[in-house]
């Protein structure tokens, strides 16, 4: 049995003159142990899917979702407020993009990392050893002098270190990494893929990675779901669609993806009436 299901999710978002339906009724499922990639561009839906899987999406009637999803069998959209308090960042832990934005700007890095594991673990006697191991494991070097330090006065690449560690400090099942390269250079952006790859085969952890970018895809992900427009247009194994991309979108990302030799001047354009056309 998968170890979380995701049936005919819809989501919809109203406004005072519109209701935006974001996602159109997907169907998707992760693996014990696997990567799921669900690739697309903003405002494709993925994000938003990410959200629901621990109803972080905002209240009705702002926000309506429908669908059924089960981690474990358990469907999560009949948990209480409580239950879901214990499901976040215990059993599903999320890295948010923009780190800097996700951070607490007046606490201490050390201090936002043992509040997560107070709540989820309430019986460790050694917070602030387990949240000097969690940094030291993200690579963070005088992780006991960086414990003290305010997201302020690090890099951005360390930033998003330190919420890797905080996902990871409860130990969770599932891993959702929003975007964690946005805002990073390209060497920084490889050390975090590189982070979480030696992550994911250390702790056997299942992850959904959200991207918009194919080419830190291949080599990383399991399987990949392609969303358009707030539906799957396509999915499989990661090298089977990127070797034999089926949709006329999944052809379009995979060509924008730049390549070392090519003679070409500009990046391939996404033509989008022939798509919203086939």
């Amino acid at each position: 049995m998968s170890l979380l299901e995701v049936n005919n999710l819809k989501i919809r978002f109203h406004g005072r003159d519109e209701t935006v339906e974001a996602v159109k009724g997907i169907d998707f499922t992760l693996n014990e142990g696997e990567t799921l990639a669900v690739v697309g561009e903003s405002g494709s839906g993925k994000s938003v899917t990410a959200l629901s899987l621990t109803r972080l999406l905002p209240p009705a009637p702002t926000c309506q979702s429908s669908g059924e999803i089960r981690l474990d069998g358990r469907d999560i959209n009949s948990l209480s407020a409580r239950e879901l308090r214990k499901l976040r960042g215990k059993e599903i832990a999320y890295i948010f993009q923009e780190p800097s934005s996700s951070l607490n700007p007046v606490f201490t890095v050390g201090y936002q990392i043992a509040e997560a594991i107070k709540l989820h673990i309430p019986g460790e006697k050694d917070v602030t050893g387990r949240v000097i191991d969690a940094l030291k494991a993200v690579g963070i070097r005088d992780a006991e002098k960086r414990y003290k330090a305010y997201p302020h006065e690090m890099s951005g690449g360390m930033q998003q270190r330190v919420m890797i560690a905080m996902a990871l400090a409860c130990e969770p099942r599932i891993l959702v990494a929003d975007e964690p390269t946005t805002a990073l250079d390209v060497t920084i952006q490889k050390q975090i893929m590189d982070l979480l790859a030696e992550i994911r085969q250390q702790r056997k952890m299942s992850i959904v990675l959200i991207t918009h970018n194919f080419g830190i895809v291949s080599g990383f992900a399991d399987r990949v779901v392609v969303m358009f427009r707030g539906e799957i247009v396509e999915q499989g194994q990661t090298e089977d669609v990127l070797r034999n991309p089926q949709h006329p979108y999944t052809k379009a990302l995979i060509a924008c993806i730049p390549r070392l030799g090519s003679k070409q001047e500009r990046l391939t354009t996404i033509d989008y009436e022939s798509l919203v056309s086939s």
